[in-house]
């Protein structure tokens, strides 16, 4: 029996999973697809956005158990990522959380198809109860160029390292020219508050 092909994205796209902390990189990002589900509230209060993540993953983990039967490839389910803005059109700033926007995804490889998200889509709808699995969609997200940072600790201590970005991009005469973006590259309910790693990102024109 052959072994299955491991891949590891996080891995092989190193410079969008990785950042040094305190200090804002410039990266181009390509256009990549997701399963996504949108919303709106406060996302520690928001039994709306706890039922997207549940959604989100048990149809990331059906593909990739799909893909790895149907090719032998075995690749590691991507992070939990988020777009987070308000309907004022301001900038994304980390206060007043019931006003926030959202889309919660999460990537996925070249393997997974439209084709094959919607077979498996319900197959899972057949096996699950889950709420927002009539919400979750397939599409290409492009961001292009980005500016981004490491931010360590808890996500409500975020305000001052989104403004550490901002400056950044104020200094070098930046447009902030999309969604702020975060990639959790911790599991929370695992995770000391003070040893959580995301990602802030923000595409700049």
């Amino acid at each position: 029996m052959v072994a299955a092909k491991k891949v590891d994205l996080k891995k092989e796209q190193k410079q969008l999973y990785t950042a040094p902390a305190g200090e804002v990189s410039e990266v181009p990002v390509p256009p990549a697809n997701y399963l996504m589900i949108s919303g709106a509230g406060d996302p520690n209060t928001s039994q709306e956005y706890k039922e997207a993540v549940e959604a989100l993953f048990s149809v990331s983990y059906a593909l990739k158990f799909s893909v790895k039967k149907a090719k032998g490839v075995d690749y590691a389910v991507m992070p939990l990522e988020g777009l987070w803005w308000t309907e004022a059109g301001k900038p994304f700033q980390s206060e007043d959380k019931s006003s926030w926007c959202w889309t919660a995804m999460i990537r996925q490889p070249e393997y997974v198809t439209q084709e094959l998200y919607r077979t498996v889509l319900e197959e899972v709808k057949k096996k699950k109860r889950l709420p927002a699995l009539s919400r979750i969609r397939f599409e290409t997200y492009t961001e292009g160029k980005a500016i981004q940072i490491m931010h360590l600790g808890p996500y409500s201590e975020e305000h001052a390292t989104i403004e550490r970005l901002h400056h950044y991009a104020r200094e070098r005469g930046y447009k902030l020219a999309g969604k702020h973006h975060e990639i959790y590259l911790n599991n929370p309910p695992r995770t000391a508050p003070p040893k959580l790693k995301t990602i802030l990102r923000q595409p700049v024109q």
